[in-house]
């Protein structure tokens, strides 16, 4: 048997494939979606090709993005990402199917397991809560194909807004804040992050930047955070060519140390769990950095398997199947004539 990562022993979801719910006879099911990560560094050239489509990278790059993963030893992406399917499953007793665009288990995987089962309708939703046609924008076309689905798909775009999830993530900066508060001696400013993408994609109109930063700006009012008390940056900005939107969390950090600041906490509320963006570049990267400029850093716990992030994801599904069982209930009611020569009641 396979150690687990998350140190669930024998129930763990992705080296065991342990799934505490049993599917019943259903119309509909649920796939969450999510970039997927490789397991060692080894899978990483492999990986890479998936992400580029096949275009391969300088060696230079591929290197190192093995040695980050080599650093952190292992990406729990997957992990979460399965554990999370099988609380929702259990929330809304709905099937619940997990794709990854760029690993196992593949989306075109989840999709013929879809078709193999007769749903006919899939509520498909990305675990990246804010929309950019980089990464949101791409799951869409990953399910479909080429070929036309035996099922009808509800891709649900954003969700970056959602009560439960602001109060998810206010929950865990709530907690870690204070605590690194107390051991820094004094309050410490908060830097929320999100995921940086090409500058040319928020220039044609994208609302990701846009979203991220709402997203913060609900969290920081849930939590009580005065405006003093935050500001927002973006992280890991690509290794390729053109401009990536900013500010970056190294100048950020920079700014705060001018300002007189020794510390600071970071929030990156992009991601809904750990994985390399998260292990290595704040828990490895992004703290060395702060050290070298005479600072300390600390981060909110990721949200993992935060019962609050179930019950956002659950809310959204709800929705949407109530919203279908509206529209189908009207869809199906006899039109009323256009006019009509008859008394009002005549036929009561």
């Amino acid at each position: 048997m396979t150690p687990c990562p998350l140190g669930l022993a024998g129930q763990c979801y992705c080296a065991n494939h342990v799934s505490s719910f049993t599917a019943e006879p259903a119309k509909t099911a649920v796939l969450l979606l999510a970039h997927g990560s490789p397991e060692n560094p080894d899978q990483i050239p492999e990986f890479l090709r998936y992400v580029t489509g096949g275009r391969p990278l300088p060696p230079a790059v591929v290197e190192e993005i093995r040695h980050r993963y080599s650093l952190i030893g292992f990406s729990p992406l997957t992990c979460w990402t399965l554990l999370q399917a099988d609380q929702l499953s259990q929330s809304l007793k709905m099937p619940v199917l997990v794709g990854m665009r760029n690993w196992k288990p593949f989306i075109g995987d989840a999709v013929k397991a879809i078709t193999n089962q007769g749903y006919e309708r899939v509520i498909a939703i990305s675990l990246a809560p804010q929309n950019s046609r980089t990464s949101v924008g791409l799951y869409p076309s990953a399910v479909t194909g080429r070929e036309s689905l035996p099922f009808q798909m509800d891709f649900v775009e954003e969700w970056h807004d959602h009560p439960l999830l602001i109060k998810a993530f206010a929950e865990k900066l709530r907690s870690g804040w204070q605590k690194a508060s107390v051991e820094n001696g004094a309050k410490l400013p908060v830097i929320f992050t999100a995921h940086s993408v090409p500058e040319r994609t928020i220039t044609d109109g994208d609302p990701y930047q846009r979203q991220a930063k709402e997203t913060a700006e609900l969290v920081a009012k849930e939590a009580n955070l005065e405006d003093a008390d935050w500001t927002f940056a973006f992280q890991s900005q690509g290794m390729s060519g053109g401009t990536w939107i900013g500010p970056t969390v190294e100048d950020t950090i920079r700014d705060l140390k001018a300002k007189g600041h020794r510390g600071v906490f970071l929030h990156p509320i992009g991601f809904v769990c750990d994985h390399v963006e998260v292990l290595y570049d704040i828990d490895i990267f992004f703290k060395q950095f702060a050290e070298k400029e005479g600072m300390r850093l600390w981060r909110a716990e990721s949200l993992n398997g935060s019962r609050l992030l179930t019950e956002a994801i659950a809310e959204v599904v709800r929705s949407r199947v109530q919203q279908s069982t509206i529209e189908t209930r009207f869809s199906a009611s006899p039109k009323a004539p256009e006019h009509s020569d008859e008394a009002p009641g005549a036929r009561n």
